[in-house]
């Protein structure tokens, strides 16, 4: 005797045969605005976020970042070994920011003259090129060291008053030291930028993979060139007071591409904002 299935039961059955599992994704519990986000598919063929496409390591790693206003969602694609694309909707949690008020600064570094601004509009050009490499080895996945240990003087996403007049943001983490105070890599990879910058001084910038990197301003000296590769924790110059500062300290910038990020959050014993 031939058995048939309900009509019903034979049409679902090709949807049951077709459908393949969700890929595995780790991504941190709680996203806020700034975040730099490490995540992990390991299934993953390719990844995209708010359009652009992320490099994925091997092992599914793979990093994007959260500018001060962000808004409240994000939209990360994640595409599997058959190429079927998988769209994760990412709650974006907000943050409140300070005020910060500076005052005594010398009066060309808050309102610059003209030719001021056209080494400052040449320098943020090669800036913007530093911020552009994007290189496969992820050592942002192996985490990062303070690259000097001091009091926290100035924090990401504060609004700055600068000599009574309103700002830009500050995008970075400032650690109050001494000149001469050692500095170290905050993660292994490659400088992509070692030059004296108008606003921030000695200036150095360390890409950690796939766009992730790290600036180290205001230095009294610079140990490493442009094109070196450096290791997590290794001496790269010293703190100082250079570009446009009230004191001595170490700022601390961190990026995904152009996308400034809070890097305090990602050291060890940063706080989760």
């Amino acid at each position: 005797m031939t058995h048939r299935l309900p009509r019903r039961a034979a049409l679902a059955l090709p949807a049951l045969i077709l459908a393949r599992p969700a890929l595995a994704l780790t991504l941190p519990e709680r996203i806020t605005q700034g975040a730099l986000v490490i995540g992990r598919a390991p299934g993953a063929r390719s990844a995209g976020f708010e359009g652009r496409t992320l490099r994925v390591s091997p092992e599914g790693v793979f990093a994007f970042g959260l500018g001060r206003d962000a808004g409240p969602e994000a939209t990360l694609t994640l595409t599997n070994r058959d190429g079927r694309p998988e769209v994760r909707r990412i709650a974006v949690a907000p943050r409140h920011w300070d005020i910060q008020r500076l005052n005594g600064l010398p009066g060309r570094m808050v309102s610059p003259n003209a030719d001021d601004m056209n080494r400052i509009r040449a320098e943020q050009e090669r800036l913007n090129a530093a911020r552009r490499t994007d290189t496969p080895i992820p050592h942002f996945a192996e985490g990062f060291a303070w690259p000097a240990q001091g009091r926290i003087s100035g924090v990401y996403g504060s609004q700055r008053i600068l000599n009574g007049q309103p700002r830009a943001p500050h995008l970075g983490l400032d650690v109050a030291v001494g000149v001469g105070t050692p500095l170290l890599a905050a993660a292994g990879g490659r400088v992509t930028l070692a030059e004296d910058l108008y606003f921030t001084g000695n200036t150095l910038l360390i890409e950690h993979g796939h766009g992730v990197t790290t600036l180290y301003a205001h230095l009294s000296r610079m140990d490493v060139r442009e094109g070196q590769e450096v290791g997590r924790g290794q001496p790269i110059g010293a703190t100082g007071a250079t570009g446009r500062v009230t004191g001595p300290h170490l700022h601390l910038g961190m990026f995904w591409f152009a996308t400034s990020v809070d890097p305090h959050p990602v050291l060890p014993g940063g706080p989760q904002p």
